[in-house]
């Protein structure tokens, strides 16, 4: 592949030689563009907020870490791909009072086959970082406040509600407005990874107390329902919007011409059934526009940038009878996990200590758990507003002639983007379409999950379409790690993309390779979920637990191991994934 500007990798450090594509593959699934690195991720962006946290939440070192104030060692880029260093998670981990490398292993892989074996070294510890870490757990299992989640949830609807007129500002102004979110992306990133490391501790000590007395498998039931949680808001909006399009034969008669072009076809439609159900998805969009697939980088398009996406979703959604409400499949999930919680309660009234224990990890687990997702939304509507300024950029230089998409904008680098709006830089197609080129190779490309030790060269890396594997025969099982509680069996539905869900009908089991928001609305219609890799706090199984969907994470090559259309059984109680039969 010619040479061509491109994102640096981070820099390889031997002493922290382990990286994952674990977690991080749902917030970057695809390499993120020049202009979303630079203006959300460097520069003093998320990275630095991660390092912010690092540092002064949990007691990690500044000199520990690299000497760019703008690096995190917890992050980085490696063959254009967003990777998590192992390393030091492990780290933070065995530093961290009553928590450890394995326990960090179990929440990030789960039973994933490649982890290597973790081995101390003396730099690993650090009471310093202890006994910090000894104070921020009193935060985690007693105070708990969240003032400053909520302030920066206000802080983030704010700067979408004064968003001005993008098409009265000039170029520079559109580009300044971009940059101008960056130290907002700094503070949110810092309050999610605070969340973030919050939300492992409560499940981490109820699944202790409930092996302890002999119920490991309602360690997750506890941990289900907790409400709140606002990855899955969009869902229950989604189906009440459903809800409309059933019960209208008009609007039933142009959801039937197919998701391509639905918007403009609702646009189109004078009845009052279109024009009522337009005046709603205003709204929806207006809450959870800033979502969609891959949505922390600013290239990608979000349901308010093509609705189309979202009503797609929808569209799958009104197929199913009103029995198939996830509130309904939330509030029985409440009800089981208030009797287990009783039940639990009432072992341990003999052990006032172990009890104490218990309630203050259901209670911060029902805090954080729905905080960490609530920090991802408050950054990603930040994120909305550097790509609706760049998108308006975007559009005018598609009128001006000098690139084919609005979001080709995003192929320039920050200074690249100084230069356009200043009128110093006029070949954009010069420089975007070797990029553009570059980009739409490296998604051939299939990044290893784990990379430990020197980072192989990208071109050596396997291409997604030579990873084979034999395919699963009637009673075969793949094994993978439970995600949400129950069973299920359906027609198995392997969905590689969320923006084509038209295969999966209500009752399938939907596939996947792994799940970020833009997969969240087709849990709805689906009768259970398999993903290809994840652990205990992935996008996944949170959401499948607030929806009440069994749901089996870390199956590894389940999209394709599994036939598209074989008849499948969900254990989400015990990860086993069954091959019934095969078309």
């Amino acid at each position: 592949m010619e040479k061509v500007r491109w994102i640096e990798d981070a820099p390889y450090n031997p002493k922290a030689s382990f990286w994952t594509r674990a977690n991080v593959g749902e917030v970057l699934p695809e390499p993120p563009s020049p202009a979303g690195w630079d203006l959300v991720f460097a520069n003093g962006g998320t990275v630095r907020g991660w390092r912010d946290c690092a540092v002064n939440r949990l007691g990690v070192g500044d000199d520990e870490l690299d000497p760019d104030p703008n690096r995190c060692d917890f992050i980085g880029l490696i063959g254009g791909y967003g990777y998590l260093n192992a390393t030091w998670i492990r780290v933070w981990g065995e530093r961290t009072p009553g928590m450890s490398a394995a326990a960090i292993d179990a929440a990030y892989f789960g039973d994933h086959p490649d982890v290597p074996p973790y081995v101390k070294e003396p730099w690993h510890e650090n009471p310093a970082t202890t006994a910090v870490m000894e104070k921020w757990l009193g935060w985690v299992l007693g105070d708990m406040d969240q003032s400053e989640l909520e302030a920066d949830r206000q802080l983030a609807r704010q700067v979408r509600a004064e968003r001005p007129d993008l098409t009265k500002l000039s170029d520079a102004e559109l580009l300044e407005r971009a940059i101008s979110m960056r130290p907002l992306c700094r503070r949110m990133f810092d309050q999610h990874i605070n969340q973030s490391g919050a939300a492992s501790i409560g499940p981490g000590a109820i699944a202790a107390i409930c092996a302890a007395i002999g119920r490991p498998a309602d360690a997750m039931k506890l941990i289900a329902g907790l409400g709140g949680v606002d990855s899955a808001a969009p869902s229950y909006a989604m189906w009440e919007l459903s809800r409309k399009v059933r019960a209208s034969d008009e609007l039933n008669r142009i959801f039937d011409a197919g998701p391509a072009g639905l918007y403009a076809r609702l646009q189109a439609s004078d009845h009052p059934d279109a024009r009522a159900f337009l005046a709603a998805f205003a709204d929806f969009l207006a809450e959870y526009g800033s979502r969609g697939p891959n949505e922390w980088d600013v290239m990608a398009d979000t349901w308010e940038t093509n609705p189309d996406l979202a009503l797609a979703a929808i569209d799958r959604m009104r197929l199913s009878s009103d029995d198939g409400s996830p509130m309904q499949k939330n509030a029985e999930r409440v009800a089981e996990r208030e009797r287990i919680r009783a039940e639990i309660r009432e072992a341990l009234a003999g052990d006032p200590a172990t009890l104490a224990q218990f309630d203050a990890a259901m209670q911060s687990a029902l805090t954080f758990v729905p905080g960490r997702e609530r920090s991802k939304t408050n950054i990603i509507r930040v994120i909305e507003e550097t790509r609706m300024a760049l998108r308006e950029l975007g559009r005018r230089a598609v009128e001006r002639g000098q690139v084919d998409r609005p979001h080709d904008i995003c192929f320039l680098f920050e200074d690249e983007l100084r230069d356009y709006t200043e009128g110093r830089l006029t070949d954009l197609r010069g420089l975007v379409e070797p990029r553009r080129q570059h980009y739409e190779w490296l998604l051939t490309l299939e990044p290893p999950f784990i990379i430990n030790g020197t980072p192989p060269e990208n071109t050596t890396w396997r291409r997604r379409a030579d990873h084979t594997a034999q395919k699963a025969g009637p009673g075969d099982v793949i094994q993978g790690v439970p995600g949400c509680p129950g069973k299920a069996r359906g027609t198995a539905r392997v969905v590689l993309d969320p923006l084509d869900p038209t295969v999966l009908e209500p009752g399938d089991i939907l596939v996947a390779p792994m799940t970020d928001p833009a997969w969240t609305p087709l849990f709805v219609p689906a009768a259970g979920v398999v993903v290809d890799v994840g652990a205990t706090l992935s996008h996944a199984i949170i959401v499948s637990r607030e929806l009440g969907i069994p749901c089996v994470v870390s199956a590894t090559d389940a999209t394709k191991r599994i036939p598209d259309g074989a008849v499948i059984e969900v254990d989400g109680d015990t990860g086993a994934v069954t091959v019934v039969s095969v078309p």
